[in-house]
């Protein structure tokens, strides 16, 4: 990704090595998001599992609540609300999943003004984040 030397500099978001062990070792997810409520990438697999069983109203539930708790932690790490959130960075997946998941839903549930304000905030985020 090409930094603009006038932008923002991109958020990165602390290391949650517990967290990301927990799923990476097939934790059921909704027991990760109980225990660790803030930790985006939890409510991020729930949302895609829910995508993959056509459950759009649970999937965007999910999805929403992800996103909303990483913007919360993109905040308190220095986001202004805008700037580049990269996706090579390992701990800036949850939440970039989240508002792919969120995108995906609000597409199938038929929001098209949030599936076209999530794909435009993707893009800007890094335009290697997965696509909806």
């Amino acid at each position: 990704m090409q930094n603009n030397l006038l932008g923002p500099e991109p958020t990165l978001l602390p290391e949650r090595a517990e967290q990301q062990a927990a799923i990476e070792s097939g934790k059921d997810p909704a027991e990760v998001a109980a225990q660790w409520p803030d930790f985006s990438e939890a409510w991020a697999v729930l949302a895609e599992q829910a995508l993959g069983k056509g459950e759009h109203v649970a999937a965007y539930a999910y999805a929403r609540t992800g996103y909303h708790r990483g913007l919360d932690q993109l905040r308190r790490n220095g986001w202004k609300g805008f700037g580049p959130v990269p996706w090579s960075h390992r701990p800036n997946q949850g939440f970039l999943r989240a508002l792919a998941a969120l995108g995906k839903a609000a597409n199938a549930i038929g929001e098209t003004e949030e599936y076209d304000r999530v794909k435009k905030f993707l893009e800007d985020s890094d335009p290697a984040a997965p696509g909806i």
